[in-house]
């Protein structure tokens, strides 16, 4: 009888500009202009989008960027932007590839950590409608729907987590 090991998530803290980082910040922006236009992308459309919402800042000391692998492939990512008290959650995303296999709860578990450590009381974060997927893992960790803190062209859904 043979037993196959699972790959383990692993996490760690990288610069959005690391060739890692920004090879998932694009495909997860990919991901965001394909389900809301529910159409390709076209030419142009993911690099205006990567202006309009860079990531640049998820570094110290304004935020942090949280890399996944499962096993060892790159899988991944989180980030979170400091505020006074609690941390913002922004581009959560697992690669097709790689998801139901517990890397949503890796990365929310490392986020988590990552805003104790540094003091946050609580991680808020807006997310659209449509990512239904998404809204059904922050309810599953224990995030709760609150009135809305920020009001972006793609906030539709508002969640908390208090830390404490």
């Amino acid at each position: 009888m043979t037993i196959t090991a699972r790959p383990t998530w692993t996490t760690s803290v990288t610069r959005p500009d690391q060739p890692d980082a920004a090879l998932l910040l694009r495909e997860y922006m990919t991901e965001m202009v394909v389900r809301y236009h529910r159409r390709p992308a076209l030419p142009g459309e993911v690099d205006e989008a990567l202006a309009e919402m860079p990531s640049d800042d998820l570094t110290h000391p304004s935020g942090l960027l949280v890399l996944a692998h499962h096993g060892t492939d790159l899988a991944g990512c989180a980030g979170l932007r400091w505020h006074s008290g609690w941390a913002e959650l922004k581009r959560v995303f697992v690669r097709p590839a790689h998801r139901g296999a517990g890397g949503g709860a890796a990365l929310l578990t490392a986020v988590e950590q990552h805003a104790r450590a540094a003091g946050a009381e609580a991680i808020r974060l807006d997310t659209r409608a449509d990512l239904v997927e998404a809204r059904a893992l922050y309810a599953r960790h224990g995030y709760v729907e609150i009135p809305a803190y920020s009001h972006g062209p793609y906030a539709e859904h508002w969640f908390e987590k208090r830390l404490g």
